[in-house]
C-alpha cells in the first residue's frame, strides 16, 4: 500500500478542494461547460501542461510527456457536466445556479484528475511515455464522449488505453470494480395509444377504453424480464411518465394515452429482445382493444464493457493505493448507464468505482441532497498517479 503517495496527495488536498468547491457553486450542464472548461484550461497551463480545448465542443485535453523518452501513450478521464435538479444540501458553497447542481460528483471527479495532472507534471521523471487528461462534457445521458470521438478524439490523441473513475457507494477509500460487462445500456421508450374515447358513465360501451389498455400493457410489460429474457441474464424495465385525461372532467374516457420508461440491459441480444417484444405487446394488445399504438424506443449508451487486461491493471494500481482488501475485483454489475462506454468500444481500457462513503452514510446519487466527499479526493488522485506510473515504465 503506497502510504507515502496518498500523504503526499494530502498535502494537495485543501487547494483541490478549495478548486472543487468553486466548481461546485457553478455547475453547468451539458455542453455548456464554458467556466469549468476554462478554469481547468487556467489550472493545466499553470502547471505546465499542453492543452487542447473544444474537443467535443466544451472538452478539454491536457497532454503530458515525460522527460524519460517512452513509446506508450495512456488517457484518463473526468466528467465535467452537472444535473438539472435543485439543490438542498445547505454548504456554504451551495449552487449558485437555481434549478443545476453536481449530484452525480463530477466536480470530484474532474479535481481529482486535476490533482493527478499536477502532481505528476510536477514529476515528469516517475514515469516514462505520454498521458492525455480528458476532460470530458455532456456524460449525462447527452453523448459527450461521442462527440469528442466525432471530433477525432483518438486519431489526434492516440492511446493505447483508457481508463475512467466514477465515485461510488463503497466505503471511503475503497476501490471496485470487474471484468467483463460493470454498467448498463440505458434506453428510453415511449407507447402512445390512440382510442375513440368516450362518455365515461352513459356512453362507456361504445368506447374503445384505452385507460384498460394501458392497464394491461404496463402488466404485459413485466413479463419480458419474467419471461423472454434468460433468467442468468440482466434487465430492467420501468414506467417513469404516463399522460392522459383531465380531472376537470373525469367522466371523459381519454382518446389518447402516452407512457414512458426506461429500460436497461448488459448484453446486446437481451436489449434487442426488450424492444422487439415491447413492440409486440404494445401493437397486439392495442389490436384486441380495437386500438393503435405507436411505439417509439430510443438506445442511448452502450453497455460498459471492461477489458480483461486492463482491469487487472486497474486492480492492480487500486491495490497498490488502498491495500488487497480494499478492492473488490468482482462487484456485481450496476444497471445505471455510463458515457465512458463509448470510449471503451474504441480502445481498451477499464472503469473502476472509488467508495466515497463514510462509516453509516450514504451518499444518493442524483439526490438534491447528495454532495461529493472532500476526503476521498486523495484516493482518486493516487490511483490516477499510480495507474500512470505503473502503465507508462511498469513503475
Amino acid at each position: 500500500m503506497t502510504t507515502a503517495l496518498l500523504h503526499k496527495v494530502r498535502e494537495m488536498q485543501a487547494e483541490l478542494t478549495t478548486i472543487r468547491h468553486d466548481i461546485h457553486a457553478h455547475p453547468e450542464m451539458a455542453m455548456e461547460e464554458v467556466r469549468t472548461s476554462a478554469l481547468i484550461i487556467a489550472k493545466l497551463k499553470e502547471w505546465g501542461i499542453t492543452v487542447t480545448d473544444g474537443v467535443g465542443k466544451t472538452g478539454v485535453i491536457g497532454t503530458l510527456t515525460s522527460v524519460k523518452p517512452g513509446d506508450r501513450t495512456i488517457g484518463l478521464r473526468a466528467d465535467m457536466d452537472a444535473l438539472q435538479l435543485t439543490e438542498q444540501t445547505n454548504v456554504s458553497y451551495c449552487s449558485l445556479k437555481p434549478g443545476t447542481m453536481h449530484a452525480c460528483g463530477h466536480d470530484g471527479h474532474t479535481v481529482m484528475l486535476l490533482g493527478a495532472a499536477k502532481h505528476l507534471a510536477e514529476h515528469r521523471d516517475s514515469f516514462c511515455g505520454t498521458v492525455h487528461f480528458i476532460f470530458q462534457p455532456a456524460e449525462e445521458g447527452q453523448k459527450g464522449a461521442i462527440a469528442m470521438i466525432n471530433d477525432k478524439l483518438f486519431e489526434r490523441f492516440p492511446m493505447d488505453a483508457i481508463y475512467g473513475l466514477h465515485n461510488s457507494g463503497e466505503a471511503l477509500g475503497q476501490f471496485a470494480i470487474r471484468s467483463g460487462p460493470f454498467m448498463a445500456a440505458a434506453d428510453r421508450w415511449f407507447v402512445t395509444f390512440y382510442g375513440t374515447g368516450g362518455h365515461g358513465g352513459a356512453g362507456a360501451h361504445h368506447a374503445t377504453d384505452v385507460a384498460v389498455l394501458q392497464a394491461q400493457f404496463l402488466l404485459a410489460l413485466q413479463t419480458i424480464v419474467s419471461r423472454n429474457v434468460n433468467a442468468l441474464d440482466t434487465a430492467v424495465i420501468s414506467v417513469g411518465a404516463i399522460e392522459s385525461g383531465s380531472f376537470d372532467s373525469v367522466n371523459v374516457m381519454p382518446s389518447k394515452i402516452r407512457i414512458g420508461g426506461t429500460a436497461r440491459s448488459l448484453k446486446q441480444s437481451v436489449r434487442d429482445t426488450v424492444e422487439r417484444r415491447m413492440k409486440e405487446l404494445a401493437d397486439g394488445l392495442a389490436a384486441s382493444y380495437g386500438c393503435r399504438a405507436e411505439v417509439e424506443y430510443v438506445r442511448l449508451g452502450i453497455a460498459l464493457v471492461n477489458h480483461e487486461e486492463q482491469t487487472k491493471r486497474a486492480i492492480k494500481a487500486a491495490e497498490a493505493v488502498v491495500g488487497e482488501a480494499n478492492v473488490h475485483k468482482n462487484r456485481e454489475p450496476s444497471m445505471a448507464g455510463e458515457d465512458f462506454a463509448f470510449f471503451l468500444a474504441e480502445r481498451p481500457g477499464s472503469f473502476i468505482f472509488l467508495g466515497i462513503n463514510n462509516k453509516g452514510e450514504s451518499r444518493n446519487l442524483h439526490s438534491p441532497t447528495y454532495n461529493f466527499n472532500d476526503d476521498a479526493i486523495p484516493y482518486g488522485v493516487a490511483y490516477w498517479i499510480k495507474l500512470v506510473q505503473q502503465e507508462l515504465c511498469n513503475q
